[in-house]
């Protein structure tokens, strides 16, 4: 059995014990080849909601929308 976390509510990037295990047998380049993975399948799931809501929206619309919400707001269109 794990150890107990110390949870800070104001953090929700806690990683369960078992998930650090896991990680901890992945080298570098698998972490980040996983954490681009999900980047790459968050951004598509975005791109076809954001196809499904606003379907009057051109491709480039839609594009410059999504790297607009995955940058948070720090990449702009004019």
């Amino acid at each position: 059995m794990g150890r107990l976390m110390n949870i800070d509510k104001r953090n929700i990037e806690i990683l369960d014990s078992r998930m650090v295990e896991v990680l901890k047998t992945k080298t570098p380049q698998q972490r980040l080849a996983m954490a681009f993975d999900m980047w790459s399948f968050t951004r598509k799931q975005l791109i076809n909601h954001l196809h499904s809501t606003h379907p009057e929206w051109d491709d480039k619309k839609i594009c410059n929308e999504a790297a607009r919400r995955l940058s948070h707001g720090t990449i702009r269109f004019t």
